[in-house]
């Protein structure tokens, strides 16, 4: 009887070893940029069989929000990681600022993140893992500030992400002129409305009609940002944008982030599928 419950518990030990080998593995990468002269954080997460296999990878870019940093996705959504592993893709989440808004600043040199991000992170990403190193094989994402950062990002960059997503995104920034440090990184709005005119969603517009994107779109109804992203949905739909728009109930809160990022990467999922 000993010995077998012996056995017994040498199984146990072996089956929970090997689930733990098949977990996804979590990265914390140091990267330097050169645009802000400063290391940068980002959290990097390996699916359950990258070390198993000669494959490269599809890549979704995750961006946090405002006050937020590299770590949030990974701690307040723990399933991201059984994410990584249905899906068989590298998720990065890179540290975006305590509020950056993921463009190149024009008055503050250490608030780069658009050259950061679409440069520095993407070369230093393909270079350390195996990536499907083209557009057809990358997706970017994020909330609130990240929302607007991926949006933003993938308008400007459509040679590298081929399909890009908002939840709960701050797309347009232009109601908000006194809120998440913006005018430490456009100026004062009455003084500089052109800068704050073309580093807003909404009239960024013409650069996504032009672009070969599939994009994501969703938000609350109890969100501060819902006005806003239904909006941009209307003008998607006057301006012939092709895009998927979701609102659902919810707030401006990780309960609505953890659902909603289930979504955004189903979509992926399917655009990377069909791209093959």
């Amino acid at each position: 009887m000993q010995k077998l419950k012996h056995q017994l518990w040498v199984a146990l030990i072996m089956i929970i070893s090997a689930l733990k080998l098949q977990a996804a593995k979590v990265d914390t990468l140091m990267i330097k940029s050169a645009s802000m002269d400063k290391m940068i954080a980002n959290v990097v997460i390996l699916p359950n069989n990258y070390m198993d296999t000669n494959r490269n990878y599809k890549v979704v870019y995750l961006l946090h929000g405002a006050t937020g940093k590299y770590s949030d996705w990974v701690t307040k959504v723990p399933h991201l990681k059984q994410i990584s592993d249905n899906y068989q893709c590298i998720i990065v989440c890179p540290d975006g600022g305590f509020t950056s808004w993921y463009f190149d600043s024009p008055i503050d040199d250490k608030m780069q993140y658009e050259t950061y991000v679409s440069k520095e992170l993407i070369t230093a990403i393909d270079t350390k893992y195996r990536t499907e190193a083209s557009k057809k094989g990358r997706a970017i994402t994020g909330l609130s500030m990240g929302g607007h950062g991926a949006l933003y990002l993938a308008f400007k960059h459509p040679n590298i992400w081929g399909a890009a997503g908002s939840m709960s995104g701050g797309v347009n920034i232009i109601p908000f002129p006194n809120s998440w440090d913006i005018v430490k990184r456009l100026g004062n709005y009455e003084n500089n409305k052109q800068l704050w005119q073309q580093n807003t969603i909404v009239n960024m517009l013409e650069l996504a009609a032009k672009a070969d994107l599939k994009l994501i779109i969703d938000c609350g109804t109890e969100d501060f940002f819902y006005e806003e992203n239904k909006k941009l949905h209307r003008l998607m739909i006057d301006q012939k944008i092709p895009h998927e728009y979701t609102e659902r109930p919810g707030a401006h809160n990780w309960k609505y982030w953890q659902n909603a990022v289930k979504y955004h990467f189903m979509f992926f999922d399917d655009y990377f599928n069909r791209e093959k």
